[in-house]
């Protein structure tokens, strides 16, 4: 029977994606046999497996992509009674639980952004160097990016541009997608690219390197922007502040300054060492509210060069981690 289900897992782990910085991952969730883990983002399920081999008591996914169902199943029937999806968002993790009679946790993993699977669908919209229909989103409700080019003011959407995609050219690019949508709208990635590549540029070279694709920005702050993810990793971070037992453990692994800056403030906040001059942290706080995390390490790691060179994805990746203190959860909301 042990054999069989290690066939299986193998099999099941050879047409998956990489999990990025997963030996990291699992070293900052120090796991143990008893005790019991959040996947937040499932994704593949990498991070999913590699805890389940480590025969935890109980490991929970969250995913809001109905696509992922399969994938889980295949885990579920391999490890029975210890692993289970929960449909939903991971900013919603603590209802999700306790509507499982879960109330506390002892690590969470959360990777945030879109996963290298949902970027290889050409049908899900998410990627400027394949012709799909314009989605992007990571549920299977809501407005599409589509409907955001489609409709939103030319101001505005410089705004979006700017504000997700930092991109610098916000305001061209704003202008070119407005004229362009006068004669059509935009249905597909394709059509979207090429109009937002003419008006920044294509790829160019430097030093012998070549820079990312004129869309990327673009697209990022769309994708961003659909799923509303900057809001979903803030209210996940107090959720996971709520749900988690002292000495549990949240680990966090970003891709891009945006999400990276929101967790590095989160820890720096709730671990009382912000600056007595942060608008976040007005003087006195940290006496009301005494830290409820203690970070685990200085700073963000980075993937190792062994792991970027096989695996591109990991270069920009950041994890940071922190372990639950006993202190109470604070009630005044995160705002970073």
């Amino acid at each position: 029977m042990v054999a069989d289900k290690h066939d299986a897992l193998r099999d099941y782990q050879s047409s998956d994606h990489i999990s990025v910085m997963l030996n990291e991952v699992l070293e900052a969730l120090s796991l143990e046999k008893d005790k019991t883990y959040v996947d937040g983002t499932f994704g593949a399920g990498g991070y999913s497996r590699a805890i389940l081999e480590k025969n935890v008591s109980m490991l929970w996914a969250i995913d809001r992509d109905s696509n992922v169902v399969a994938t889980a199943n295949k885990l579920k029937s391999m490890y029975p009674g210890k692993f289970d999806l929960l449909q939903g968002c991971f900013s919603e993790m603590k209802s999700l639980l306790e509507a499982q009679g879960q109330n506390y946790v002892d690590g969470i993993v959360l990777d945030i952004g879109v996963s290298s699977m949902q970027l290889d669908q050409a049908e899900r919209g998410f990627s400027f160097m394949q012709d799909g229909p314009l989605d992007m989103r990571m549920s299977d409700h809501g407005m599409t990016a589509a409907d955001v080019v489609n409709n939103t003011e030319e101001e505005e959407l410089a705004n979006i541009i700017y504000q997700y995609g930092e991109e610098r050219a916000s305001r061209l690019v704003a202008k070119a997608i407005v004229k362009a949508r006068e004669e059509k709208n935009f249905t597909r990635t394709l059509e979207l690219s090429k109009v937002v590549e003419a008006a920044v540029g294509g790829p160019k070279y430097k030093k012998g390197k070549k820079q990312i694709h004129g869309a990327t920005r673009t697209f990022q702050a769309l994708r961003i922007f659909v799923n509303d993810e900057l809001g979903e990793l803030k209210r996940a971070l107090v959720a996971a502040e709520n749900i988690l037992s002292p000495g549990g453990r949240l680990c966090v692994v970003t891709f891009h300054s945006l999400e990276d800056r929101i967790v590095k403030e989160f820890f720096k906040i709730r671990s009382g060492e912000a600056s007595r001059g942060s608008r976040h942290m007005p003087a006195g706080e940290l006496e009301q509210n005494p830290p409820s995390f203690e970070m685990l390490f200085r700073g963000g790691k980075k993937a190792s060069q062994e792991e970027i060179k096989n695996n591109t994805r990991s270069r920009s990746a950041k994890l940071r981690a922190a372990i639950r203190t006993d202190a109470p959860v604070w009630q005044k909301e995160f705002a970073a």
